[in-house]
């Protein structure tokens, strides 16, 4: 595998970063991202690629679960955040969940502590995702059920990043925009949180 990723730099270096040229050397000079995007570190998805950005668009966090620290905790996300927030003035934030996602389902997993217990020590920052699904009534199938909690963690890591002093000033001020999706890699779709209902719809669909 490795040697697939050594040509692949190669083929970077001598096809591709030749008609990028100029823009790379505009971004040696600094960069200016517009959003801050929060989402998984499953190698399904590619946030450039999805969004099809450049390099210098995308400012990005990366975890498993696109999980985002409160602010009471040290983390490197939360330092990571007030960064974009605070020293390169993004405009937007995206929290970026997606579909069948391990560290959600590691959630219903009754054996994850033996299994994997820093990963048990992780994901207790999306348990709420599992209280949210069941006070708005619990599925029965266990892929809906987690589909479900994919959908309700991206609520719950808004909930978080909105605890934030830097976000709360920035969203009080206009200066800062917060955005929930999930993306179907299955399909390519994305589905986009509509903040006054909690319900999600088709990007680009009128709530």
């Amino acid at each position: 595998m490795i040697d697939r990723l050594v040509e692949g730099t190669i083929r970077f270096r001598e096809k591709i970063f030749p008609t990028k040229k100029a823009l790379y050397e505009k971004l040696a000079k600094g960069q200016s991202p517009n959003t801050l995007f929060i989402t998984c570190s499953d190698s399904r998805v590619v946030p450039h690629l999805l969004t099809g950005s450049e390099p210098g668009d995308l400012f990005v966090i990366r975890n498993a679960g696109n999980f985002v620290p409160p602010p009471d905790v040290d983390s490197g996300e939360g330092a990571t955040l007030d960064y974009a927030v605070c020293a390169l003035k993004v405009r937007d934030i995206v929290v970026c969940g997606h579909a069948q996602c391990g560290a959600v389902g590691a959630l219903y997993d009754p054996a994850i502590e033996q299994k994997l217990p820093s990963v048990a020590r992780w994901i207790k920052f999306g348990r709420k995702a599992q209280e949210i699904v069941r006070a708005e009534g619990e599925p029965d199938s266990p892929q809906e059920r987690i589909r479900a909690a994919i959908q309700a963690n991206v609520r719950v890591q808004l909930a978080h990043l909105a605890a934030f002093p830097s976000v709360q000033d920035g969203l009080k001020n206009g200066s800062l925009a917060l955005h929930g999706w999930v993306y179907q890699f299955e399909s390519g779709d994305v589905l986009s949180l509509d903040p006054k209902t909690n319900r999600f719809h088709p990007l680009g669909e009128s709530f």
